[in-house]
């Protein structure tokens, strides 16, 4: 099994860094499973070769929750739940969901859509993650968390996926406060739609602690690594708060302090005394 330190975002390398070594290979793989499907929305690749990558892709998610992998980096996820219950994996094609979803360019048109597709992100990355490092924890409490961390980090990124054809807020909600979904992609925003965003980043640091809260604390110190990747998540949020009605991309957009909030957030954890 691989467990090589993912280079794609400064945050998955400390949420990497920060796992205890028998989780490394699944996260490592996790990473790099859902960079290989997200592969199929660049530009200019043809829809249809990419609608057959993501159906290749579903049925490998489905091999390896059968415990029949072909491609080296779902036997890595397989190999890390060896002689365990599959049952964690069944939701790893949530990220061909997602994929699909996104090559549709399709908005979300509720909130109940938009926490859908997170759940399903969710269930592909976080659930596998919990059930291995601490199975006693909830599936349920593991999946709210993770959906939560989604959506925090995807509307981290608005105006960027606003650009890309990805609408992150749902459409009801943003004519209930009079916005034109046009506007996500060009800066400064409107003060409505500022407005609106204040409101959700202080929602979602709201349920990314309460979902951390849930955790029996006995869980905290094999779960450290997503308790930091929580940590990372909020700290996001209030930098991206801070800058609103505009948004800075780029890699200082994670702020030079990520190194030691890590680390902070780790220490906590490894004690049982993490909240945010």
């Amino acid at each position: 099994m691989t467990s090589a330190r993912p280079d794609a975002s400064t945050t998955h390398a400390l949420v990497w860094l920060y796992a205890p070594l028998a989780q490394r290979p699944l996260l490592a793989a996790l990473f790099a499973i859902e960079a290989e499907i997200g592969t199929s929305l660049k530009p200019g690749l043809d829809h249809q070769v990419a609608h057959l990558r993501l159906e290749w892709w579903r049925t490998e998610c489905a091999r390896c929750a059968q415990g029949q992998p072909a491609h080296p980096l779902t036997r890595t996820v397989a190999q890390g739940f060896a002689g365990r219950d599959l049952a964690p994996l069944l939701g790893l094609a949530g990220l061909v969901d997602a994929a699909v979803w996104d090559l549709a360019a399709a908005p979300f048109e509720t909130r109940r859509e938009l926490t859908g597709y997170c759940e399903r992100w969710a269930d592909a990355m976080i659930v596998p993650l919990t059930r291995l490092a601490a199975s006693d924890v909830d599936p349920a409490a593991a999946r709210a968390l993770g959906a939560a961390l989604r959506e925090t980090e995807l509307i981290g990124c608005l105006a960027g996926e606003a650009r890309a054809g990805h609408l992150r807020l749902p459409l009801d909600e943003l004519a209930a406060a009079g916005v034109d979904p046009a506007s996500l992609a060009k800066l400064p925003w409107p003060a409505a739609l500022a407005a609106r965003l204040r409101a959700r980043h202080g929602e979602l640091r709201a349920e990314l602690a309460a979902a951390v809260s849930a955790l029996p604390a006995a869980a905290q110190p094999p779960l450290r690594a997503l308790l930091v990747w929580a940590a990372l998540a909020a700290a996001g949020s209030r930098r991206a708060e801070r800058r609103l009605p505009r948004w800075l991309a780029g890699r200082d957009d994670r702020g030079l302090l990520d190194g030691w909030r890590a680390w902070r957030a780790a220490r906590q954890a490894g004690a049982g005394r993490f909240a945010l």
